[in-house]
C-alpha cells in the first residue's frame, strides 16, 4: 500500500483529502504545518507528498526546499496545493522541483489522477535506476555458482588500462566481452567529418561489447578508457558457451540486453523531442547515475565538455551556454574538466 503524506493547515481540506485517499486504498499520514510535515517526511519516507503552499511556521516552498536537501527525501514526488491560480506561483513551484500543482478547490478525480500519474512515473524511474550493475553482478554471481564462469583463472583474465587507451576500433573483429571492475569507458562513433557521437558510457559492474560477439560481426563503434580501469575480459568463444550452456543464464542476459535497449530508446527520444535545456539536464542525470559515489551528497562528473556534449548529441557551444545557465540557477557548479551536480532532483524535473 502506497503511503501519502498530506501537509495542510486547513483542517477541513486536510481531512477531506485524507478521506478521499483512504477510500482509494492509500495509507495516509497528515501534518498541520510545514515544519511538522518535514519531520514526518524525514522519519517515515512517504511515497508521495501533497502539500499546501500558504501555511504557518513553514510554507510549502520551504518544505520542498528542505526535503530536496536530503538524499532520502529529495526524490519523493511532490504535489503543491494552493488557493491561488497566479502563474507566478505555478512557475515558482515547478522551478523548485515540484512534480505537479493543483488549485483549490479541486475534485477527487483530479487529485487521484495526479497522484496516480506521479506514482507511476516514480516507480518507473526507480526500476530504471535499479537496473544496471546490480543485475549484471547478479548475472556474474549466478554464472559462477553454476560453474559456467570462473573469474580468477586464465579463462577470464583481468587487465589494467590507462586513461585514453583504445580498447577496440570500428571495423575490428571482436575477441572478447568486457566487464568493468573499476573505472569508466566511453563507446562512440565517428562521422565522415571526424565528429564524435558518444553512444554509451559504462562504469563499474557494466558489460559492454557483447552485441558484436553475439551477432558475429565486426565492431561498428570505438571504445576508449575515460579513467584508469580494471576489466575482466571474457574470450569470445567462452562467452558464447556461457550463454548457450544454460537456458536460464541466457534468459537473464537477454533481459539485461533488453534493459540496455530501453535506455537507448529513451536517449533517442530525449535527443529528438526535448528542448535544449531538458536535453542537457537529461544527459547530466544519466551521467550522474554513472558517476555517483556511495554516501556522497554531491556527484562530480569528471569529463571534458566535448565528451559531455557528444554523449548528449549537441554542439559543445550549446552545452557550455546551458551549463552556464544551470550554474546561475544553482543546479550545478563548474570547474575545469568537472561538473558538480548540486540539485539532481530539480534537473530530473526541469519544467522546460
Amino acid at each position: 500500500m502506497k503511503k501519502i503524506l498530506i501537509i495542510e493547515d486547513n483542517e477541513e481540506v486536510r481531512e477531506n483529502t485524507a478521506e478521499i485517499l483512504m477510500l482509494s486504498d492509500y495509507e495516509v499520514i497528515t501534518a498541520s504545518n510545514g515544519k511538522e510535515g518535514v519531520e514526518i517526511a524525514m522519519a517515515q519516507h512517504p511515497d508521495l507528498i501533497v502539500c499546501d503552499i500558504m501555511m504557518p511556521v513553514l510554507d510549502g516552498y520551504g518544505v520542498l526546499h528542505l526535503l530536496s536537501k536530503h538524499e532520502d527525501t529529495a526524490t519523493i514526488p511532490f504535489i503543491f496545493l494552493t488557493a491561488k491560480a497566479e502563474k507566478a506561483d505555478l512557475r515558482k513551484g515547478m522551478e523548485m522541483g515540484a512534480d505537479d500543482y493543483l488549485t483549490k478547490p479541486f475534485d477527487g478525480i483530479e487529485l487521484l489522477n495526479a497522484i496516480e500519474v506521479r506514482l507511476k512515473k516514480s516507480q518507473a524511474l526507480k526500476q530504471k535506476l535499479s537496473t544496471g550493475s546490480e543485475e549484471l553482478n547478479a548475472f556474474i554471481d549466478n554464472a559462477k555458482q553454476k560453474g559456467l564462469l570462473k573469474l580468477t583463472n586464465n579463462e577470464c583474465i583481468i587487465y589494467s588500462y590507462k586513461r585514453k587507451h583504445v580498447l577496440y576500433s570500428e571495423g575490428q573483429k571482436p575477441k572478447a566481452v568486457y566487464y568493468i571492475i573499476s573505472g569508466k569507458v566511453k563507446v562512440y562513433k565517428t562521422s565522415d567529418e571526424g565528429k564524435e557521437l558518444i553512444t554509451g558510457m559504462y562504469t563499474t559492474g557494466d558489460f559492454f561489447g557483447y552485441l558484436p560477439v553475439l551477432q558475429d560481426i565486426n565492431y561498428r563503434e570505438n571504445a576508449e578508457v575515460l579513467e584508469d580501469a580494471e576489466m575482466m575480459l571474457i574470450p569470445r568463444e567462452d562467452f558464447k558457451k556461457l550463454i548457450t550452456a544454460d537456458a536460464q543464464t541466457a534468459k537473464e542476459f537477454i533481459g539485461l540486453m533488453t534493459n540496455n535497449m530501453m535506455n537507448k530508446e529513451e536517449d533517442l527520444l530525449n535527443l529528438a523531442y526535448n528542448t535544449l535545456r531538458k536535453k542537457v539536464a537529461y544527459g547530466l542525470v544519466r551521467l550522474a547515475e554513472k558517476y555517483k559515489a556511495d554516501n556522497s551528497k554531491e556527484t562530480v562528473i569528471s569529463l571534458p565538455r566535448e565528451d559531455i556534449a557528444q554523449s548528449i548529441g549537441i554542439a559543445t557551444e550549446s552545452l557550455i551556454r546551458t551549463l552556464t545557465d544551470f550554474k546561475k540557477e544553482g543546479l550545478i557548479d563548474l570547474h575545469p574538466g568537472r561538473v558538480t551536480i548540486l540539485n539532481e532532483n530539480k534537473l530530473r524535473n526541469l519544467p522546460y
